[in-house]
C-alpha cells in the first residue's frame, strides 16, 4: 500500500516539476495559493517523503517486490 501511495506521489511531483521545466507553471502552487501557503509546502514535503521512501525499491529483492504487492490488494 505504502509503495503505491508513494508512486502516486512521485507521479504527482513528476507532473508539476515537468509543468514547472515547460511551461513554468507550478500547478502544486496554483492550485493551493502559491509555493509559500502551507497547503503547498505539505505537498512537496509529501513528495520529498515519497522520494526517500521509493529509495528503498531500488535495493529490494524481485521476490520481495512481489510480496509486498500480492500483499497489499
Amino acid at each position: 500500500m505504502w509503495d503505491r501511495i508513494a508512486l502516486i506521489l512521485l507521479i504527482i511531483g513528476g507532473i508539476n516539476w515537468g509543468l514547472v521545466g515547460i511551461f513554468q507553471f507550478d500547478l502544486v502552487a496554483w492550485l493551493f495559493g502559491g509555493a509559500g501557503s502551507i497547503l503547498s509546502r505539505v505537498v512537496y514535503i509529501l513528495v520529498a517523503i515519497s522520494a526517500v521512501w521509493c529509495i528503498s525499491l531500488l535495493f529490494r529483492t524481485n521476490e520481495e517486490l512481489a510480496v509486498s504487492t500480492t500483499t497489499d490488494r
